[in-house]
Protein backbone atom coordinates (compact mmCIF):
# COMPACT_ATOMS: atom_id res chain seq x y z
CA UNK A 1 0.00 0.00 0.00
CA UNK A 2 1.03 3.59 -0.53
CA UNK A 3 1.92 5.88 2.43
CA UNK A 4 -1.34 7.77 1.90
CA UNK A 5 -3.41 4.60 2.27
CA UNK A 6 -1.46 3.56 5.36
CA UNK A 7 -2.19 6.99 6.83
CA UNK A 8 -5.88 6.38 6.20
CA UNK A 9 -5.67 3.06 8.05
CA UNK A 10 -3.82 4.68 10.97
CA UNK A 11 -6.52 7.33 11.25
CA UNK A 12 -9.07 4.52 11.31
CA UNK A 13 -7.19 2.81 14.14
CA UNK A 14 -7.13 6.05 16.13
CA UNK A 15 -10.86 6.57 15.61
CA UNK A 16 -11.57 2.99 16.70
CA UNK A 17 -9.45 3.41 19.85
CA UNK A 18 -11.24 6.66 20.70
CA UNK A 19 -14.63 5.04 20.26
CA UNK A 20 -13.55 2.00 22.27
CA UNK A 21 -12.31 4.07 25.23
CA UNK A 22 -15.33 6.39 25.34
CA UNK A 23 -17.93 3.65 24.97
CA UNK A 24 -16.10 1.44 27.48
CA UNK A 25 -16.15 4.24 30.07
CA UNK A 26 -19.87 4.79 29.51
CA UNK A 27 -20.56 1.04 29.60
CA UNK A 28 -18.58 0.67 32.85
CA UNK A 29 -20.52 3.48 34.52
CA UNK A 30 -23.85 2.05 33.35
CA UNK A 31 -22.81 -1.47 34.40
CA UNK A 32 -22.09 -0.50 38.01
CA UNK A 33 -25.07 1.82 38.42
CA UNK A 34 -27.59 -0.61 36.95
CA UNK A 35 -25.88 -3.70 38.42
CA UNK A 36 -25.98 -2.27 41.94
CA UNK A 37 -29.59 -1.16 41.37
CA UNK A 38 -30.46 -4.76 40.46
CA UNK A 39 -29.57 -5.72 44.05
CA UNK A 40 -31.41 -2.81 45.70
CA UNK A 41 -33.82 -3.52 48.52
CA UNK A 42 -36.64 -1.52 46.86
CA UNK A 43 -38.55 -3.50 44.24
CA UNK A 44 -39.23 -0.46 42.06
CA UNK A 45 -35.50 0.22 41.71
CA UNK A 46 -34.87 -3.43 40.84
CA UNK A 47 -37.75 -3.36 38.35
CA UNK A 48 -36.53 -0.24 36.52
CA UNK A 49 -32.96 -1.55 36.39
CA UNK A 50 -34.17 -4.92 35.15
CA UNK A 51 -36.38 -3.28 32.52
CA UNK A 52 -33.44 -1.29 31.19
CA UNK A 53 -31.28 -4.41 31.08
CA UNK A 54 -33.85 -6.46 29.22
CA UNK A 55 -34.56 -3.72 26.66
CA UNK A 56 -30.95 -2.97 25.74
CA UNK A 57 -29.76 -6.56 26.04
CA UNK A 58 -32.61 -7.78 23.87
CA UNK A 59 -32.14 -5.33 21.00
CA UNK A 60 -29.55 -5.28 18.24
CA UNK A 61 -26.58 -2.96 18.69
CA UNK A 62 -26.72 -2.25 14.96
CA UNK A 63 -30.36 -1.18 15.13
CA UNK A 64 -29.60 0.89 18.24
CA UNK A 65 -26.92 2.78 16.30
CA UNK A 66 -29.43 3.40 13.50
CA UNK A 67 -31.99 4.59 16.06
CA UNK A 68 -29.60 6.97 17.84
CA UNK A 69 -28.15 8.41 14.64
CA UNK A 70 -31.21 8.54 12.37
CA UNK A 71 -34.30 8.54 14.62
CA UNK A 72 -33.28 10.92 17.41
CA UNK A 73 -32.54 13.96 15.13
CA UNK A 74 -36.08 14.36 13.70
CA UNK A 75 -37.67 13.35 17.01
CA UNK A 76 -35.79 15.82 19.23
CA UNK A 77 -34.43 18.34 16.77
CA UNK A 78 -30.71 17.79 17.37
CA UNK A 79 -28.03 15.74 15.66
CA UNK A 80 -25.22 13.78 17.28
CA UNK A 81 -21.89 13.55 15.50
CA UNK A 82 -21.06 9.94 14.56
CA UNK A 83 -18.48 9.53 17.36
CA UNK A 84 -20.92 10.46 20.10
CA UNK A 85 -23.79 8.59 18.51
CA UNK A 86 -21.66 5.44 18.39
CA UNK A 87 -20.46 5.99 21.95
CA UNK A 88 -24.01 6.39 23.26
CA UNK A 89 -25.42 3.38 21.40
CA UNK A 90 -22.55 1.01 22.19
CA UNK A 91 -22.11 2.23 25.77
CA UNK A 92 -25.78 1.74 26.65
CA UNK A 93 -26.00 -1.62 24.88
CA UNK A 94 -22.87 -3.19 26.35
CA UNK A 95 -23.57 -1.56 29.70
CA UNK A 96 -26.70 -3.72 29.89
CA UNK A 97 -24.54 -6.85 29.51
CA UNK A 98 -22.07 -5.50 32.06
CA UNK A 99 -24.81 -4.85 34.61
CA UNK A 100 -25.51 -8.59 34.74
CA UNK A 101 -21.82 -9.21 35.46
CA UNK A 102 -21.95 -6.75 38.35
CA UNK A 103 -25.19 -8.17 39.71
CA UNK A 104 -23.91 -11.74 39.55
CA UNK A 105 -20.61 -10.87 41.25
CA UNK A 106 -22.37 -9.01 44.07
CA UNK A 107 -24.81 -11.86 44.64
CA UNK A 108 -21.89 -14.32 44.71
CA UNK A 109 -20.37 -12.68 47.78
CA UNK A 110 -20.92 -14.78 50.91
CA UNK A 111 -24.08 -13.51 52.68
CA UNK A 112 -22.15 -13.69 55.95
CA UNK A 113 -20.05 -10.77 54.72
CA UNK A 114 -23.13 -8.58 54.41
CA UNK A 115 -24.38 -9.76 57.77
CA UNK A 116 -21.02 -8.83 59.26
CA UNK A 117 -21.39 -5.31 57.86
CA UNK A 118 -24.86 -5.06 59.38
CA UNK A 119 -23.48 -6.24 62.72
CA UNK A 120 -20.88 -3.47 62.55
CA UNK A 121 -23.69 -0.92 61.98
CA UNK A 122 -22.50 -0.06 58.46
CA UNK A 123 -24.89 1.89 56.26
CA UNK A 124 -25.95 0.23 52.97
CA UNK A 125 -23.46 2.41 51.09
CA UNK A 126 -20.66 1.50 53.53
CA UNK A 127 -21.48 -2.20 53.17
CA UNK A 128 -21.35 -1.86 49.41
CA UNK A 129 -18.12 0.16 49.36
CA UNK A 130 -16.19 -1.56 52.15
CA UNK A 131 -17.48 -5.13 52.14
CA UNK A 132 -19.16 -6.21 48.89
CA UNK A 133 -17.34 -4.37 46.11
CA UNK A 134 -13.77 -5.16 47.30
CA UNK A 135 -14.65 -8.86 47.08
CA UNK A 136 -16.85 -8.72 43.98
CA UNK A 137 -14.75 -6.52 41.70
CA UNK A 138 -11.87 -9.02 41.23
CA UNK A 139 -14.42 -11.62 40.13
CA UNK A 140 -15.83 -9.20 37.55
CA UNK A 141 -12.54 -8.72 35.70
CA UNK A 142 -12.50 -11.93 33.55
CA UNK A 143 -16.06 -11.47 32.19
CA UNK A 144 -15.44 -7.73 31.77
CA UNK A 145 -12.33 -8.60 29.77
CA UNK A 146 -14.44 -10.71 27.39
CA UNK A 147 -17.04 -7.95 27.18
CA UNK A 148 -14.35 -5.38 26.35
CA UNK A 149 -13.12 -7.52 23.46
CA UNK A 150 -16.71 -7.89 22.24
CA UNK A 151 -17.07 -4.11 22.46
CA UNK A 152 -13.92 -3.70 20.36
CA UNK A 153 -15.43 -5.87 17.65
CA UNK A 154 -18.74 -4.05 18.00
CA UNK A 155 -17.09 -0.73 17.13
CA UNK A 156 -16.98 -1.89 13.50
CA UNK A 157 -20.75 -1.37 13.39
CA UNK A 158 -20.32 2.42 13.36
CA UNK A 159 -19.01 2.22 9.79
CA UNK A 160 -22.66 2.21 8.67
CA UNK A 161 -22.79 5.91 9.67
CA UNK A 162 -19.82 6.68 7.43
CA UNK A 163 -17.58 7.08 10.47
CA UNK A 164 -13.91 6.63 9.56
CA UNK A 165 -13.12 3.79 11.94
CA UNK A 166 -10.79 0.89 11.17
CA UNK A 167 -13.43 -1.14 9.32
CA UNK A 168 -14.57 1.83 7.24
CA UNK A 169 -10.99 2.85 6.39
CA UNK A 170 -10.12 -0.71 5.44
CA UNK A 171 -13.07 -0.83 3.06
CA UNK A 172 -11.95 2.42 1.40
CA UNK A 173 -8.47 0.99 0.92
CA UNK A 174 -9.98 -2.19 -0.54
CA UNK A 175 -11.98 -0.16 -3.04
CA UNK A 176 -8.89 1.82 -4.00
CA UNK A 177 -6.64 -1.22 -4.52
CA UNK A 178 -9.26 -3.81 -5.50
CA UNK A 179 -7.49 -6.24 -3.14
CA UNK A 180 -9.82 -7.89 -0.65
CA UNK A 181 -7.69 -10.72 0.76
CA UNK A 182 -4.64 -8.62 1.60
CA UNK A 183 -6.50 -5.64 3.07
CA UNK A 184 -8.92 -7.62 5.19
CA UNK A 185 -6.07 -9.80 6.46
CA UNK A 186 -4.34 -6.65 7.68
CA UNK A 187 -7.56 -5.45 9.33
CA UNK A 188 -8.07 -8.80 11.07
CA UNK A 189 -4.50 -8.73 12.41
CA UNK A 190 -4.90 -5.18 13.69
CA UNK A 191 -8.11 -6.08 15.55
CA UNK A 192 -6.36 -9.15 16.97
CA UNK A 193 -3.39 -7.11 18.23
CA UNK A 194 -5.65 -4.57 19.93
CA UNK A 195 -7.73 -7.34 21.52
CA UNK A 196 -4.58 -9.15 22.68
CA UNK A 197 -3.26 -5.99 24.34
CA UNK A 198 -6.61 -5.44 26.05
CA UNK A 199 -6.66 -8.96 27.48
CA UNK A 200 -3.07 -8.56 28.76
CA UNK A 201 -3.99 -5.32 30.51
CA UNK A 202 -7.12 -6.81 32.05
CA UNK A 203 -5.24 -9.90 33.20
CA UNK A 204 -2.65 -7.71 34.88
CA UNK A 205 -5.43 -5.75 36.58
CA UNK A 206 -7.02 -8.99 37.76
CA UNK A 207 -3.75 -10.19 39.30
CA UNK A 208 -3.26 -6.85 41.03
CA UNK A 209 -6.76 -6.86 42.52
CA UNK A 210 -6.45 -10.46 43.65
CA UNK A 211 -2.92 -10.04 45.03
CA UNK A 212 -4.07 -9.76 48.63
CA UNK A 213 -6.92 -12.28 48.48
CA UNK A 214 -6.38 -15.53 50.37
CA UNK A 215 -3.15 -14.56 52.11
CA UNK A 216 -2.50 -15.93 55.57
CA UNK A 217 -2.19 -13.47 58.45
CA UNK A 218 1.23 -11.97 59.08
CA UNK A 219 3.14 -12.91 62.22
CA UNK A 220 1.86 -11.16 65.27
CA UNK A 221 -1.71 -10.86 63.99
CA UNK A 222 -4.22 -12.41 66.32
CA UNK A 223 -7.10 -14.60 65.19
CA UNK A 224 -9.62 -11.95 66.26
CA UNK A 225 -7.89 -9.29 64.18
CA UNK A 226 -7.81 -11.59 61.14
CA UNK A 227 -11.50 -12.43 61.50
CA UNK A 228 -12.28 -8.73 61.80
CA UNK A 229 -10.37 -8.03 58.58
CA UNK A 230 -12.26 -10.78 56.78
CA UNK A 231 -15.59 -9.46 58.07
CA UNK A 232 -14.87 -5.98 56.74
CA UNK A 233 -13.89 -7.37 53.34
CA UNK A 234 -10.14 -6.78 53.57
CA UNK A 235 -8.39 -9.74 51.95
CA UNK A 236 -4.75 -8.76 52.37
CA UNK A 237 -2.43 -9.39 55.24
CA UNK A 238 -2.64 -6.86 58.05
Amino acid sequence: MTPGLWELVLKGIWTTVQLLVLSALLAAAVSFVVGVARTHRLWIVRFLAGFYTEVFRGTSALVMIFWVFFVLPPAFGWQLVPLWAGTLALGLTYGAYGSEIVRGALNAVDPAQKEGGIALSFTPWQRMRLVLLPQAVPEMIPPFSNLLVELLKGTALVSIMGMGDLAFSGNLVRLALQESAEIYTYILLIYFVIAFLLTRVMRGLEKKLKAGVGKTPARGVTADEFKRAQTTGVGGAV
